[in-house]
């Protein structure tokens, strides 16, 4: 027998059970599992017993001396968030755009001045893999303080084989040394390059011809994203880059429907996209299709929050039988935040979901959007240790005291990495 936590007598424990083999939609949204007074028995990283406190204290009762023990009275207990669309791996920030924006400079505006994407990419492209690297790590340890324990990472800040490759490896070294997760994808289709803005269906046969073979090859990424938007890439150039990447066994993620109306949201459900993300301006028709499809609606509340623009609707999504999950987007231009509580605070006070809905949108539908829906996103037997607790009693009052971090545990792969709100060791290179 390995090393074992004992979490122990949560006010409420949500547990999510028996979601894994498929997102949760409408009403399925607001059924969280939940156990009062419950416990959690981690082993060897992997959970092996939910349920009363009681039951679990007489069934381990030789053994709980030899355990690590975590009191949780008066608490909330949840699956370890996962937060399922980030650019995690970038250089630099891009603050004085902010204040451009405040100015009324428009996103679109900003980037073809020569800002946006375009100048993370000049820093990113600059910055040595190190660098890259320390800055990202520093950014994971963020993202633990406020309970995720599994991130996605889009390259994209490179547009080229070069630069892609960095933002790619660095992310498979995060994954390697880091407690958080971190799980790759390719966005080559970040944007067209300024040298092919004239030409951008050549820069589009450059990616289906020679870099997502590449990316493939190495072994680099699992999902493929495009950002399929007026301006940057027409439906018909990401459903080549879409389907081009299945044939090398990514799988589509889409940027869907962000600044305008452009069907996004409809092509993500003729190429069976897992996930379609931001839809602020998809069609009534395109959300149709992904409901009918299970295509994950991933909503960035931050982003449009941030770019003071209108939230997507989420409360209609969820009706319309959407399956819904919450993300950061944590990027340098649009969404410079690893607070993924506060997005579930914004999407309850911006998109209309209930606190029961963005629970589920944290965790297990943001685990199904990223393919991980069998091993985290919920609190069951013979999943991942990944355990979040909340310095509040209920899950209610998590998103009524909005814009504060309640984070009091974090446990991952069953070992405890935060604990009072605090690191428990310093995570870092040296």
């Amino acid at each position: 027998m390995g090393k074992a936590v004992f979490i122990r007598n949560a006010a409420q424990l949500i547990t999510l059970k028996g979601s894994s083999t498929a997102p949760l939609v409408k009403e399925g949204m607001s059924e969280l599992g939940i156990i009062k007074n419950g416990s959690v028995w981690v082993e060897d990283g992997i959970i092996q017993a939910v349920g009363k406190d009681e039951v679990l204290f007489e069934k381990f009762a030789v053994r709980i001396e030899q355990a690590e023990v975590v009191d949780a009275t008066g608490k909330l207990v949840t699956p370890g968030l996962v937060d399922p669309h980030t650019h995690l791996v970038f250089a630099g920030s891009r603050e004085t755009e902010f204040n451009m924006r405040l100015k009324g400079a428009t996103y679109m505006e900003i980037m073809n001045a020569g800002g946006g994407i375009h100048a993370t990419t000049k820093r990113t492209k600059l910055a040595t893999h190190d660098e890259l690297f320390q800055e990202s790590f520093e950014r994971l340890n963020q993202f633990l303080l406020h309970g995720v324990t599994t991130v996605e990472a889009k390259s994209g800040y490179g547009m080229e084989w070069e630069t892609e490759r960095k933002q790619l490896e660095v992310a498979k070294q995060l994954n390697e040394l880091h407690p958080i997760d971190v799980v790759s994808t390719f966005m080559g289709a970040h944007a067209v390059p300024k040298e092919y803005k004239d030409n951008p269906d050549d820069f589009v046969k450059l990616l289906v011809k020679e870099i997502i073979p590449k990316v493939s090859e190495l072994r680099l990424a699992e999902f493929n994203d495009v950002f399929c938007e007026k301006g940057v890439f027409t439906p018909e150039q990401a459903r080549t880059i879409l389907e081009t990447g299945k044939v090398y066994g990514l799988t589509a993620k889409i940027h869907a429907d962000e600044i305008e109306p452009f069907e996004g949201a409809e092509l993500a459900a003729k190429v069976g996209a897992i996930s379609a993300d931001h839809l602020l301006k998809a069609s009534e028709k395109g959300l149709r299709a992904m409901a009918e499809k299970g295509v994950v609606g991933v909503l960035l509340p931050g982003t449009a929050y941030f770019l003071m623009a209108e939230s997507a609707n989420g409360r209609h999504m969820v009706d319309l039988g959407v399956p819904v999950a919450l993300s950061t987007d944590c990027n340098p231009g649009s969404s410079p935040t690893v607070s993924l509580p506060f997005m579930m605070n914004l999407a309850c006070l911006k998109m209309g979901l209930t606190p029961a809905e963005v629970i589920t949108a944290a965790t297990i539908n943001a685990a199904h959007a990223i393919g991980r829906a069998s091993i985290i996103g919920s609190l069951e037997e013979r999943k991942k240790g990944d355990v979040t607790i909340f310095n509040v009693e209920n899950y209610m009052k998590l998103q009524y005291l909005y814009g504060v971090n309640h984070i009091d545990t974090v446990i991952k792969n069953g070992r405890v990495v935060v604990k009072g709100g605090r690191l428990v060791e310093k995570l870092s290179l040296s």
